[in-house]
Order: structure tokens, then sequence, then C-alpha cells
């Protein structure tokens, strides 16, 4: 019981990491059980591999995930819409269509100005 009034006092534990622990801990037990039934049934690492394989995406998913999750509690509706507007404008900016329509245009300013000198 005093260990969990002295946690309460500290950072909350990441969720993340609560869901990991349970992932894997359950991995363990079906490996626990699969592995001697793999040899009775000579199905092979093919169960085994399964629940590591399995684990390992679902812990991939849960890090993946609430990263995002996280990253949005820290921002207000303004700053959301305005980090939304700013990806928005870096992909317009960054595709070739752009580039090459700039390059048009200032090759068109360039033909404007000499003919204007002539």
């Amino acid at each position: 019981m005093a260990k969990k009034s002295e946690k309460n006092f500290h950072q909350p534990e990441d969720i993340r990491v609560t869901a990991t622990t349970k992932i894997w801990g359950l991995t363990v037990g079906i490996l626990a059980i699969c592995v001697p039934l793999s040899a009775v049934t000579r199905s092979g690492a093919i169960i085994p591999l399964a629940a590591i394989g399995g684990a390992a995406v679902g812990t991939v998913a849960v890090w993946r995930s609430d990263e995002k999750k996280y990253q949005n509690k820290l921002l207000s509706p303004q700053q959301l819409e305005l980090e939304q507007r700013i990806a928005d404008l870096e992909t317009i900016v960054s595709r070739e269509d752009f580039d090459l329509r700039m390059k048009i245009k200032r090759l068109q300013a360039n033909e404007s100005d000499r003919q204007e000198e002539n």
C-alpha cells in the first residue's frame, strides 16, 4: 500500500510502458504454452514466431499511435491548425510542378524584361 501512495506523488507511469509490459507478458505466457505443444504436434516454430511477430507489431503500434496523441495534447487548437497549414504549404512548395511553374514565371519575367529593353 505504501508503494502505491509513493507512486502517486511521482510522475504517472507512461501508458505505453504499461501496454508494452502487458503485451510481452502475455507473449511469454503464449510461448511457454506453444513451445512444448509445437514439439508434440511437430508444427515447428510457426506458432512461436507468430506470437513474437504479433507482440512486436503490437508494441510498435502502441508507441507510434500514442506519440501522435501526446503531441496533439500539448498543442492548442490554434497551434494544431497552424501546424497543419504549415505542413500543407510545405507539401505544395516541395512539389516538382510548383518548382517548374516558378522557373517558367522567372523565364517569362526575364523575357519580358529583355523585350522592354529593346
